[in-house]
């Protein structure tokens, strides 16, 4: 379990394709996290895009000790990508090169060798997803592991963004969410969790871009992320976030106002985009202005006009008259 105060910060350094980064944790995302891991069910982190959900799976990685796996859903994806991948193409050209060489094709088009394990058997059974690996001539590297990491320790497996595909993925990882396992073919064996293993962590995000089936939403918990509705709370709220991120922007009695005005400006920003019935900007675009200024505004410039002179090109994505 996540034995951390609220408001705790993650320093989490680069990774792969991850840049390097900070969380900073709410008290109700550490009681969801624990809720999940206790009650060994998924847990379904609902929010508009831009408010961490991805990194709170990184974050908790990094606070349990685990290797981070990590999958981007897309529209082609589908539940069988998730447990493993059988390279049709691959095994089609081997086949057709050896009948032009007249070999015999008994043992190098055996099914295993084109066989490749995806983020579901790495998180439930990482040995035996290394022996397949070793097995298969597909060359596909598996997840690297922190240091002083085993196997005991377990996973936190992010399925990012699963509205991006139709209803049968989410339908299709019910059995294997729900048995802990799943079976693989060719192989005529089950991909579990063995012995003295601690249960993966599943974060799954959706951006609500449509409706998740009610069966998978039964078998999930379920931890909504918001920005504050309410004026003065989102501008305190995003100004401690980016004081989180961005220590020191230009000097200490100017940065709580370059804090406040950027929040001050992203909020009548969402506003004219929610009338505009277009998607809002959110934290990240905050972030990301921020990050611009910490390396524009620099002693000789007033960083409040540098503010006003960039702030549109984060938070405003439309034309102007879509604003008007």
């Amino acid at each position: 379990m996540l034995h951390i105060k609220e408001h705790a910060i993650t320093h989490l350094p680069p990774q792969g394709s991850w840049p390097k980064s900070v969380h900073k944790w709410e008290k109700t995302a550490i009681q969801a996290v624990n809720t999940a891991l206790t009650a060994r069910r998924p847990l379904l982190v609902r929010g508009e895009p831009g408010t961490g959900k991805s990194q709170l799976a990184r974050a908790a990685a990094k606070e349990l000790g685990r290797v981070f796996i990590t999958e981007v859903i897309n529209a082609k994806s589908e539940s069988r990508d998730l447990q493993y991948h059988f390279d049709a193409v691959r095994r089609l050209g081997e086949a057709q090169a050896l009948g032009a060489a007249g070999s015999d094709a008994s043992r190098r088009l055996d099914p295993v060798r084109f066989l490749s394990p995806g983020p579901l058997w790495w998180c439930l059974n990482w040995s035996t997803a290394v022996d397949q690996v070793n097995e298969s001539i597909c060359g596909v590297a598996g997840p690297v592991p922190p240091e002083g990491w085993d196997m005991s320790k377990g996973s936190v497996l992010l399925l990012d963004e699963i509205d991006k595909a139709d209803a049968d993925l989410p339908n299709g990882l019910l059995e294997t969410l729900g048995n802990g396992g799943f079976s693989i073919p060719y192989t005529h064996h089950t991909v579990c969790l063995p012995e003295n293993v601690s249960s993966p962590l599943v974060i799954i995000t959706t951006n609500e871009e449509w409706e998740l089936p009610a069966a998978f939403l039964r078998r999930c918990m379920v931890l909504h992320i918001s920005l504050p509705t309410i004026k003065d709370e989102f501008i305190t709220f995003l100004a401690d976030r980016g004081r989180t991120h961005f220590p020191r922007i230009h000097s200490d009695e100017t940065d709580s106002k370059i804090l406040r005005e950027a929040a001050r400006q992203l909020w009548n920003d969402r506003k004219e985009a929610l009338d505009a019935c277009q998607p809002r900007p959110g934290q990240a675009e905050y972030l990301d202005i921020l990050r611009a200024l910490k390396d524009m505004a620099d002693g000789n410039t007033d960083p409040l006009a540098v503010l006003d002179e960039i702030k549109d090109f984060a938070f405003k994505k439309y034309p102007d008259e879509r604003f008007s």
